[in-house]
């Protein structure tokens, strides 16, 4: 792909502003739109690029990227909004949102009905969350070499590691099935952590055991250590986010006759914990909960 192809972006939150920073640092010129118009401002004029009052105002670009909290938002700034009608046809649409992937493989139909392309592309940082370092994964789901090809090199200006799994959709499935064992081994690693407090054992040093055996996992080789144990919460990913990413992995598991009742039980647990805290707090946070319901003092 050209590099000077003009680019849109939509969402700039946590992990959209640094991936549209980015394409702007990397001479990308960039049309970006967000709900709130404070960061939208902000951003635009951090990084000399355009900013759009309504998504339509992306109709003349060659690439729209949508990293938005779910595949309803996507599909209302596509098609609601009149965003894909306005598009010219051969655009590519690259969506980085958590997103269902039985209706993401819907709107890429209703997308292509428009001789429009599109890519799933979904996120994640195993090196702890550094977006605006480029420490990104993109699992991507793409139809035929061509659209593939115009994504990745889009991708590979915001993160280190693409990855194609097979056609649209695919990508979403991987990003879905990523979050769920993420999820399982946080909880597991969360009852481990309360019972060695139960038990009088210093929790950094059962996380030194943990990272050299067969128990260690992403959680306890970075959140847990650096962001829980410390008592800082601040991963920056809310823990409404994770109980919608497990909303949409028991949605999956369920439109595809998926048997395993873990589906439903993480996302039960970590509702009840959600309960305890609010949405809006940092996922880590859940240690508290846990912590509480076992009598442990934080």
């Amino acid at each position: 792909m050209n590099q000077h192809a003009k680019t849109g972006f939509v969402g700039l939150g946590h992990v959209g502003r640094p991936m549209a920073g980015s394409l702007a640092t990397a001479g990308w010129p960039l049309i970006v739109y967000d709900l709130d118009e404070a960061v939208m401002a902000a951003f635009a004029h951090e990084h000399g690029c355009e900013s759009a009052t309504a998504p339509t105002d992306l109709a003349s670009t060659d690439v729209v990227v949508t990293m938005l909290p779910n595949g309803d938002v996507v599909r209302e700034v596509l098609l609601e909004s009149g965003l894909a009608d306005a598009l010219r046809p051969g655009t590519l649409v690259l969506d980085t949102s958590s997103s269902d992937p039985l209706g993401t493989r819907e709107l890429a139909a209703a997308l292509d009905e428009r001789s429009i392309q599109f890519v799933d592309a979904g996120v994640s940082m195993p090196e702890g969350g550094r977006a605006a370092e480029r420490m990104i994964t993109f699992m991507c789901g793409a139809d035929d070499e061509e659209s593939f090809a115009r994504a990745e090199a889009v991708l590979r200006v915001m993160g280190n590691r693409v990855f194609l799994l097979g056609p649209v959709g695919s990508g979403h499935v991987m990003k879905t099935l990523n979050n769920y064992i993420a999820t399982a081994t946080l909880v597991a690693s969360l009852d481990a952590l309360v019972a060695a407090e139960k038990c009088g054992l210093d929790p950094a040093v059962l996380l030194d055991v943990l990272n050299v055996s067969t128990g260690r996992n992403f959680n306890t080789e970075f959140p847990l250590r650096e962001r829980a144990i410390t008592r800082r919460f601040d991963s920056g990913y809310a823990l409404g986010l994770l109980v919608k990413d497990l909303r949409i992995a028991e949605r999956f598991a369920n439109r595809t006759e998926l048997e395993s009742p873990l589906f439903e039980l993480l996302r039960r647990q970590l509702e009840e914990a959600m309960d305890d805290l609010g949405p809006g707090v940092d996922h880590l946070r859940v240690l508290e909960h846990w912590e509480r319901r076992a009598n442990v003092p934080a």
